[in-house]
């Protein structure tokens, strides 16, 4: 009776514990849109009087009289005033909640804001954000890494090889151009010492693969019949639910011949590592170049592993200025 009463409270426990986590989530986003939606309509107040003839001093007069009146308010300062005017400039009060502006904080809303032009591209950031949690400077080390445009843009046969909605998500994981800006090495630099770079700086490798990534190990070594193999980078995707071989290439093209070893190594770790619950490993084979796409596609097309195929970049490290937001929190 003991076992089962202490079983019984356990339960109710973790079950509050989650009612109290689910309510202060939902208060905070209350919170959240309910502060948006305050930039929002101090922003448009100041649009409409302005476009009656007030002049461009208006916001400085604004922003000292209302920070008299609420001297203990976050983000009444002239250059918050002024993103709050071009805030409902962009966007309409129905596209806030429509596109889900209002889930995120203000100081990623002004980030997107003024580094997006194109208002598809912005709510697709601004999905991102809400969808992995991304903090403000996370978000803009992907904007300013073009995420938008590299993502989902590889060469694969993963619509041939896997059933729907899996080969939909494994197209999403993958990118062209991966972009290793965060690595100390020259753009020539040997497989082998790229390798060692990207696990050296394996946070950030972490992030350029995206969301769901879990590291497992380097040069894993695999047997098969007496014979050692050792797979260049191994992963395990959490939202796939399978094994994730990447390979690197050696400088050069690619060539057909490279999905043949990597078809080897996916046979491999399906029979040696995969569990029965585990979906289908995925292959990523990463070149300095690809090649041309016919060839690329040619040499996927009647391969049975899913596998994509991608080019990476090595630059030098990015010049980040961050700008210097106001907000409210």
């Amino acid at each position: 009776m003991a076992t089962e009463l202490n079983k019984s409270y356990g339960e109710l426990i973790q079950t509050l514990k989650k009612e109290i986590s689910n309510a202060r989530i939902r208060a905070h986003l209350a919170v959240n849109q309910e502060m948006i939606s305050l930039c929002w309509r101090i922003g448009k107040q100041i649009l409409d009087q302005q476009q009656e003839g007030w002049g461009a001093k208006v916001i400085e007069n604004i922003s000292n009289d209302l920070r008299k009146e609420f001297p203990e308010m976050k983000g009444l300062s002239v250059q918050n005033l002024k993103y709050m005017h071009k805030f409902a400039e962009d966007y309409s009060f129905t596209e806030i909640s429509q596109q889900l502006v209002d889930q995120i904080p203000w100081g990623h809303n002004i980030k997107v804001l003024y580094d997006i032009k194109s208002k598809k591209e912005r709510f697709w950031y601004i999905q991102k954000t809400i969808e992995h949690g991304w903090s403000r400077n996370i978000l803009s080390h992907q904007i300013e890494l073009g995420l938008y445009g590299r993502e989902g843009k590889s060469i694969s046969n993963f619509d041939n090889v896997l059933p729907a909605p899996q080969s939909d998500l494994a197209s999403q994981i993958m990118k062209d151009p991966y972009k290793f800006d965060f690595l100390s090495i020259g753009k020539d630099a040997h497989e082998r010492e790229i390798e060692k770079e990207l696990i050296k700086h394996i946070e950030k490798f972490l992030l350029e693969l995206g969301a769901g990534f879990a590291f497992v190990g380097k040069q894993y070594k695999l047997s098969v019949a007496n014979e050692d193999y050792f797979i260049d980078l191994l992963f395990y995707h959490l939202k796939l639910r399978c094994y994730v071989v990447v390979e690197l290439l050696k400088t050069g093209k690619f060539k057909s011949e490279h999905t043949g070893k990597l078809n080897f190594y996916l046979s491999a770790v399906d029979d040696i590592l995969r569990h029965k619950d585990d979906n289908p490993s995925i292959g990523i084979l990463l070149c300095k170049d690809k090649g041309e796409q016919i060839k690329a596609e040619y040499a996927l097309r009647d391969i049975n592993k899913p596998i994509g195929l991608a080019e990476y970049r090595i630059s030098e490290n990015l010049t980040r200025t961050n700008k210097n937001l106001s907000a409210f929190y």
